[in-house]
């Protein structure tokens, strides 16, 4: 099995190298070696702690939170299973007991281990 990293367009894992680049033979998008090792290392999120995260992780909140157009409120130490990642402002996407699917910065939880 190879090590090269899937397609950033298609996702596609059957990539090639081809000198400095990296090319998928499914949409024939190419980049360079250099910019699939800066991409990897700057995707990586992580949590109040500084421990880095994964899809399919459980955490728990550290700070009371106000959800937004709602008068409930996320508190602190409600555990919160089963993550997903995502880009953007509120990189996680998680449903939480009682309240329902919502989005969490990460910098407000503590992965459990």
């Amino acid at each position: 099995m190879s090590d090269l990293p899937n397609c950033p367009e298609c996702n596609s894992q059957y990539t090639y190298e081809d000198r400095e680049l990296y090319v998928c033979p499914e949409c024939a998008h190419e980049w360079s070696v250099a910019a699939a090792e800066d991409s990897e290392q700057a995707k990586v999120i992580r949590d109040a702690n500084g421990n880095p995260l994964q899809d399919g992780d459980t955490v728990t909140v550290i700070k009371n939170l106000k959800v937004k157009g709602s008068s409930s409120d996320v508190k602190v130490g409600t555990k919160v299973k089963n993550i997903r990642l995502v880009d953007g402002d509120h990189n996680i996407d998680c449903k939480i007991p009682g309240i329902g699917s919502m989005g969490l910065k990460s910098e407000f939880v503590k992965k459990l281990s």
